[in-house]
């Protein structure tokens, strides 16, 4: 067992293990311009932060009037990611030090993403991350995305925790108020600096408002040791 006890981490992926939007940003303009919507801007890309996938282009068809399917859409976006994520998508190196010391104390641990099964694969084979991090749960996996808690839930199901006992790591008010909602302690770390004060990130145990630049490996571990002492 664990020296944490029966504690259990679940990461989100993107923005919070990997610094993967800036490709997922130029993925969705790509395609929003092979379909007639020109100029799609870093700014909008933002509101999606923390947004399933399937759920974005739901709402592009709405927002910008397309009328191809939501899979056609799917498709044609995921292999403009894939071809991006397969060049370069960086590892937040504390992060990779968590993940690292994490694993050599024995937490079990779990990525829950909103990426496709194919995104989250290629990502987690192509940083190594995938030594330690085993058990995936994508969004189209559940019935619900964040902020619902299904996600989440799930990923504890599979790892054979309860769900108090688990301790989210989120990039994005969507997912510290899916943690909230599913009953799990978060280490809110925030992507976007300007949502660090949106109400859902008020719920976290832990919020580092200057998001990467604050979070540091031992620290958090740190955090994680004084809340199993606590409970």
């Amino acid at each position: 067992m664990s020296t944490l006890g029966t504690l259990s981490v679940v990461f989100d992926l993107d923005g919070t293990l990997v610094d993967s939007e800036p490709n997922y940003y130029e993925a969705g303009r790509r395609t929003l311009a092979a379909y007639g919507v020109p100029d799609f801007s870093w700014e909008e890309h933002e509101r999606y932060v923390g947004i399933s996938t399937r759920e974005t282009i739901a709402d592009w068809r709405k927002r910008y009037g397309l009328s191809a399917p939501v899979e056609e859409l799917l498709e044609v976006k995921n292999r403009h990611y894939l071809k991006l994520a397969g060049a370069s998508t960086p590892v937040y190196p504390q992060m990779r030090a968590f993940v690292e010391l994490l694993a050599a104390e024995g937490v079990p641990m779990a990525v829950a993403s909103g990426s496709s099964p194919e995104a989250i694969g290629s990502i987690l084979a192509g940083t190594g991350l995938d030594r330690y991090l085993r058990t995936v749960v994508p969004a189209d996996e559940v019935a619900r995305g964040k902020p619902a808690p299904d996600i989440f839930l799930e990923a504890a199901r599979r790892l054979g925790a309860d769900p108090a006992d688990c301790v989210v790591v989120e990039d994005a008010a969507p997912g510290a108020s899916a943690a909230h909602a599913a009953g799990m302690r978060c280490i809110a770390i925030p992507y976007v600096a300007g949502q660090a004060d949106a109400p859902e990130f008020a719920t976290a145990g832990l919020l580092l408002r200057g998001g990467q630049t604050e979070f540091t490996a031992r620290a958090a571990y740190t955090w994680l040791a004084d809340s199993v002492r606590r409970s």
